[in-house]
């Protein structure tokens, strides 16, 4: 049946009688219960049990070996899943009859994806207990020796050969932290000095650029270092192809995804002779050899280093086109870990679907677009229905944590960490536009998860992205420490035909977006904290709490309802402390933003960018407060803009109705033009902006034209 909460999320729940619980989980161990408790009543059940000191060759009904050793857990996940499918295969039993597998501590490496059918329906997955198990995706490095190299004291491991290619890797895992690739300079970043080459347009890259005097040098052991330049909203990677000291050029075997500038953000990575800090590695993969630089109190003893193999811990394959789906499948209290993803030989971008524009089929491009959009997510699936995660940790990823792609309809993600991630955190939608009612995801649930410290290699990544898919709820959650953007909805630029229609985002925390709260950052330009992309109607943005959200050059918005932005709702959301302005309307139709505050922009308060012959925005309750820049930019036409009932208050001394500028009008001039009739120029008094509150006074002027003071008590992660 389905419920509703207060925020209006809907939840799948189906109770369950006493009785089943009584009849059913007596024989099941007291640690397995709480992740069956939310099952349907089926009269037959089975449960499995993995741990590491597990054996294939036995039952897997026992939560440890017995005293004989003859009897106990499996040892593999595969093992477990194949003797789930042979009970759910035996005469009598229903095809939705329940089955559970769950995992015990430690870390359970696998050789491949685990992957579930349609035939797993019904499958519980989840955690012994309280215990937190680790299904990871990477492999153990042993056989560590000391090294002095360059005068350095590193640690030097020889790495096996994989029968079919190298063993590559760009991220790693020492002692449970993530390892810095060794990066040349150590700390901050170069800028580009010229770029020699002009391009078509600036959807065009480069496969070189002159750098600075004294930046770079011709080195001996650079090996498979890569540029990592940074340019508008993405980065590219770039491995080198040769450096001209002379000349002061640098090239590369990829071009840039977009056209390089002047003033650029770069550095390098992935040299040997780059390895000079505490907690940086390096890898020689023609060499086959692995190279650290140990943190202080690290020794060799113990040591704990994990490399990753693979690029999906956990793949769920549905078939939405013949309407075999995965349905009913839950997660709980699972870790996933130690994945790799990195662009494939010969990899183009192609940026045709996303930019209008596609270059050479030849082009080999070092990036994406837009949000990483081609790195794929840790766990990866399609075609399902009815799922869920709950309490799970995706977290030491060198991809997204989660991805549902097309025909994903009515699945929960709840209560979930997403952390240290060389990507975004959730992905939830196709990229691409489809009228085939099997492709369409829609009605899923993000909700009370943490998304955090992301773009760790692609830096461009999202804490949340939702593409061509509707009617999902994104409430509740907490989003911080993101150097791009925090959650993306929609992916059609302009008017053309949109599937990203009737969605929630509301209630969500999104913090510390274009920078990290430990200060780095911002790099890009041209970013959100929550962003918008095409005609969805339906969509509503409400109750959210944005601040600190900085861009490197322009474009460090509170709210962005970027290309094409229509249909969409504005309401309730409190904005502040952003590098540009709270608000940004590129171009779109009827939006309204409704009973805001937004506060503190630094170089302006509200920006609309292009003039369109309709309605683009009304604008009406908000409260805009500022103590810097200016409060409107771009094009504000009365017939474009309707915008009354405001409450503007710029902050510095001696600013006041006589002299606060609208755009080049005065407060008269601007209210003639028949904008703004029944707003006001007066201090909102909130009880102490500076502190980042923003509660009103009661004797607040605000409430002269009803404006509904924001209850934000309960934004972010519910307890």
């Amino acid at each position: 049946m389905k419920r509703e909460n207060a925020s209006g999320q809907r939840r799948w729940h189906v109770p369950l009688p006493a009785f089943f619980l009584f009849a059913i989980f007596c024989s099941i161990p007291p640690a397995v219960r709480p992740a069956l408790a939310d099952s349907p009543p089926e009269l037959r059940h089975a449960f499995f049990i993995v741990a590491t000191n597990g054996n294939d060759n036995w039952s897997g009904n026992r939560p440890s070996p017995n005293a004989t050793q003859t009897d106990g857990p499996f040892a593999t996940l595969p093992k477990a899943l194949a003797a789930a499918r042979t009970w759910k295969s035996t005469p009598g039993v229903a095809s939705n009859a329940l089955v559970g597998i769950f995992v015990r501590n430690g870390v359970h490496f696998l050789t491949e994806p685990l992957v579930l059918k349609p035939e797993d329906s019904g499958l519980v997955l989840a955690a012994y207990g309280t215990e937190k198990p680790i299904l990871s995706g990477g492999r153990l490095i042993t056989g560590w020796q000391p090294v002095v190299i360059n005068n350095r004291n590193l640690w030097m491991a020889e790495l096996p050969q994989n029968q079919t290619n190298r063993f590559i890797f760009h991220q790693l895992w020492v002692n449970g932290l993530r390892a810095v690739r060794a990066r040349y300079p150590a700390q901050g970043y170069l800028k580009v000095a010229e770029v020699p080459d002009k391009t078509p347009d600036w959807a065009h890259g480069n496969d070189r650029f002159r750098f600075q005097v004294g930046d770079l040098k011709l080195w001996n052991t650079v090996g498979d270092a890569e540029a990592v330049v940074m340019h508008y909203w993405v980065e590219s990677r770039l491995p080198l192809a040769g450096l001209d000291e002379n000349n002061r050029l640098i090239s590369f075997r990829k071009r840039s995804t977009l056209r390089l500038s002047q003033g650029d953000l770069y550095y390098l990575e992935g040299g040997l002779d780059f390895l000079d800090q505490p907690g940086e590695w390096t890898l020689d993969a023609t060499g086959r050899k692995l190279y650290y630089c140990p943190r202080p109190g690290e020794t060799l003893k113990g040591v704990e280093a994990i490399a990753p193999v693979l690029t999906q811990v956990l793949r769920l394959e549905g078939e939405p086109s013949s309407g075999k789906l995965v349905n009913h499948v839950r997660f709980k209290g699972l870790t996933l870990s130690h994945t790799e993803w990195y662009f494939p030989e010969g990899f183009a971008a192609g940026s045709k679907a996303v930019l209008g524009v596609s270059p050479s089929p030849s082009a080999d491009v070092g990036g994406f677009a837009q949000a990483a959009i081609g790195v794929p997510g840790a766990v990866w699936a399609q075609g399902i229905r009815d799922c869920s995660w709950k309490s799970c940790d995706f977290s030491h990823l060198g991809t997204y944590g989660l991805e549902l792609d097309s025909g994903c309809t009515r699945n929960l993600i709840s209560r979930c960490t997403f952390s240290d991630l060389g990507a975004g955190g959730v992905k939830l939608g196709p990229a691409y536009y489809s009228t085939k009612a099997f492709d369409l995801s829609k009605d899923n649930e993000i909700s009370d998860c943490q998304i955090f410290d992301g773009g760790r290699t692609f830096h461009s990544s999202m804490g949340i992205w939702l593409g061509q898919t509707s009617d999902n709820r994104v409430v509740h959650n907490l989003v911080y420490n993101f150097l791009e953007t925090g959650i993306s909805v929609g992916w059609t630029w302009g008017y053309w035909p949109s599937l990203a229609t009737n969605n929630l985002i509301a209630f969500n925390h999104v913090h510390h977006i274009g920078q990290t709260a430990r200060g780095e950052g911002p790099i890009l330009s041209d970013m959100a904290a929550i962003y918008t992309l095409g005609v969805q109607p339906g969509t509503k943005i409400l109750n959210n709490l944005v601040h600190d959200v900085r861009a490197l050059n322009y474009g460090g918005y509170g709210i962005y309802l970027d290309e094409g932005s229509s249909g969409m709702i504005v309401e309730n959301n409190l904005v502040y402390r952003t590098s540009q302005g709270s608000l940004h309307l590129n171009f779109g139709a009827s939006n309204g933003v409704v009973n805001n505050i937004f506060a503190f922009g630094h170089d302006f308060q509200l920006n609309r960018t292009k003039p369109e012959p309709h309605l683009s925005l009304l604008f009406m309750r908000n409260i805009v407060y500022f103590d810097s820049g200016t409060l409107f930019v771009g094009q504000w036409q009365p017939e474009q803009c309707r915008l009354d009932s405001n409450l503007y208050f710029d902050a510095r001394p001696g600013v006041g109705p006589d002299n606060l500028k609208f755009e080049n009008s005065t407060w008269q001039q601007w209210r003639a033009s028949g904008r703004d009739q029944h707003s006001f120029i007066a201090d909102p008094l909130f009880r102490a902006p500076h502190q980042d509150d923003f509660h009103l006074s009661t004797n607040s002027p605000a409430f002269r034209f009803a404006f509904n003071p924001l209850d934000l008590s309960d934004v972010g992660v519910r307890r």
